[in-house]
Formats: C-alpha cells, sequence, structure tokens
C-alpha cells in the first residue's frame, strides 16, 4: 500500500488548518502522509512534522496542462506513486482535472462531501472539517488503527533546533532580544492592487488604530519590542505604521526578514500576536502564542483559529458586511491586555 495521500491547495492559514487530517491520518494508518499541494510556503511550513511524508507542489492549477511542467511532474509522481488511500479535500474543477490525469483508482478516493462542511445550517470549522474526512474509508478496505479524532483537532506545528537558531542570531542582530510583540496588520490579499484597494479591504485596520495599539503596549511593557509581521509585499504598508507610530526604534518593520521557518520560530518564542484574519494568526494559534485576531466579513465560525493557547476574536459579527476598520482601538487594547503572560519568552 502506498502512503497516505491528501490533497488539499491553500494559502498559509489553509495548510496550518489542514495539520489535524495529517496527524490523524498518520494515526490511522500508521505511515507517513503524502501532501499534494500548492504555494511555496507549504514545504518549509510541514517539512519538520514527522507526520508528513512527500511534499508534491504543484506552481498553478490554472494554466493549461500543456502549459505547466509543475502539473506533468504532479501527474507522473500520482501515476507511479501505486495504490493507496486518497483524501481529496479540494472540489474546484481545475484539482480534479489534474487528478483525472493522474488515474487515481476510485475505490481510494474519500472526496469531501457537502455535509463536512455544515451540519443543519450551521457551519463547521476546516479543522473539524478535516477530522470528519479522515474517519471516513475508502472502499478499498486498507488496514486502519482505532483513534479518538479529538484527539487531534489542534492544529499543530513544529519547529527546529535550526531555526531556533537562525531566530536568536536574527533577534540579537537587530535588537529584539527579550519580549517581542507582533503585529500581523496585512493578509496576502490585502495589498495586491495599490493603496486604493488596500484602504477598502475588509480586513485593514488604520495605521492610527496600529499605532495607539503600540502605545499601549509600551505602556504596560516599556521595554517590548514590537515587530511588525508580513510579506516583502507589505513592507510600504507597515511603513505606514511604522511613521503612525512615530518611528519609535522599539518598533522593527520585519516584512522582508521573514521566511516561515522563522517566523514560526518567532512565533513559538513572542509575548503575544495581534493580527488580522490571516495565515500567521492561525501558525500563531497552532504553536500556543496568546492571540488576538480581528475579522472583517469572513466568518469566524469558519475561519477562526484554534489551538492549545488563549485566542480572543474580535469582528465578523455583521457578516460580509463587517469591517475591521470598524473595530475599535480601544477594543483591541483591551483583548490585548487581558491576554495572559507568556512565561516561555
Amino acid at each position: 500500500m502506498a502512503r497516505p495521500l491528501i490533497v488539499r491547495c491553500g494559502a498559509l492559514g489553509d495548510m496550518v488548518m489542514l495539520t489535524p487530517l495529517i496527524r490523524l491520518l498518520h494515526a490511522r494508518y500508521g505511515q507517513r502522509v503524502d501532501v499534494l499541494t500548492t504555494g511555496a510556503w507549504t514545504p518549509p511550513l510541514l517539512a519538520p512534522m514527522p507526520e508528513v511524508g512527500h511534499v508534491q507542489l504543484v506552481t498553478s492549477r490554472n494554466t493549461p496542462y500543456l502549459l505547466c511542467p509543475s502539473q506533468w511532474k504532479a501527474v507522473r509522481w500520482l501515476r507511479q506513486r501505486g495504490r493507496g488511500p486518497v483524501y481529496v479535500c479540494d472540489t474546484d474543477a481545475p484539482t480534479l482535472r489534474l487528478l483525472d490525469r493522474g488515474d487515481l483508482h476510485p475505490d481510494d478516493i474519500v472526496q469531501r462531501r457537502k455535509d463536512d462542511d455544515e451540519e443543519n445550517g450551521t457551519t463547521r470549522l476546516w479543522p473539524d472539517r478535516w477530522l470528519r474526512i479522515g474517519m471516513r474509508d475508502p472502499r478499498h478496505p486498507y488496514p486502519t488503527a482505532q483513534v479518538e479524532p479529538s484527539a487531534y483537532r489542534f492544529p499543530c506545528l513544529r519547529v527546529t533546533d535550526q531555526d531556533r537558531t537562525d531566530l536568536a542570531h536574527w533577534r540579537a542582530r537587530h535588537g529584539l532580544e527579550g519580549t517581542c510583540v507582533l503585529f500581523q496588520p496585512g493578509n496576502k490579499r490585502t495589498h495586491k492592487r495599490g493603496n486604493v484597494a488596500t484602504v477598502s479591504h475588509p480586513k485593514y485596520w488604520p495605521p492610527a488604530a496600529w499605532a495607539a495599539l503600540a502605545a499601549a503596549v509600551w505602556q504596560r511593557l516599556p521595554q517590548a519590542r514590537i515587530v511588525l509581521c508580513g510579506s516583502p509585499a507589505e513592507h510600504g504598508v507597515l511603513d505606514e505604521i511604522a511613521a503612525a507610530a512615530g518611528r519609535d526604534p522599539r518598533l522593527h518593520n520585519a516584512a522582508r526578514e521573514l521566511p516561515v521557518p522563522r517566523l514560526l520560530a518567532l512565533l513559538e518564542q513572542a509575548h503575544s500576536l495581534v493580527s488580522v484574519d490571516t495565515g500567521p494568526a492561525h501558525a500563531a494559534a497552532a504553536l500556543g502564542c496568546p492571540l488576538v485576531v480581528m475579522f472583517g466579513a469572513a466568518s469566524p465560525a469558519k475561519w477562526r483559529p484554534i489551538g492549545p493557547g488563549t485566542i480572543t476574536v474580535l469582528g465578523g459579527e455583521r457578516g460580509e458586511a463587517s469591517r475591521v476598520r470598524d473595530i475599535p482601538a480601544a477594543d483591541v487594547i483591551a483583548a490585548w491586555s487581558a491576554l495572559p503572560d507568556r512565561a516561555r519568552d
């Protein structure tokens, strides 16, 4: 039998929320779990997990097949890996077409269903959806062990000693030793179409609000360093926050300095994170980092981070009409102030 395979393409947060399924299938089948996915962030995110086998990356599902070598490689890999249980978490046409080319046996496939997503009109969180799928068997009778799925509900990530060493050097280089509080102001869609689109995005929180939060952090923790987290494309937006905060030397714009392994190591050690609804918030929850997360139009009932630490969710009460900009800075400050101290920092 080939190792179990999960097919799931998504952003960083989607892949964090997939880890309960990876761990559940590893426990059920007694083998590492292969993953067919997209996104350069996925291999470094999943590689430290002992439950993960091979990660097969597709650079694009929407590019025509004849023009996409990564699709050729994925199809060749699917055809060569042999029969085994295949858990298909995606329902979009490009992914299903790719799997058709891979000649998967229909008796090996467990497909996501509508009743996995909700029950009696109540939306399930993504990790709960994946646990439902993971407890189903393909038609072909592969041997499994009995497990309790609730034991795998929380997303779980691993940080290597090498990444902790890299983080220590980075922190020393920038004078970031001691207590670090992290801000995550953007997500991958927030800053794609310039400043106008950024300001109108449901997940946008104004620089003045972030500056007010920074002032409250320093009032409570005068020596704390605040690290602005984000992708390289978000550097300019984070710089606006730094300007609103008076370019205080205790604040550091790390948009160009946080590859996934370093970000995970930082989340493992940080005092806390305040974030909009985005991937690093899910990673923080998985690593037990105390967290305040602000929701806009996305539903917390579907996207709320879960994990072993303290997580406070603000916003999202008005459904698609919700905007992060409508969350008062005072509410975020109060939520952050109520987070427990993290002794590990």
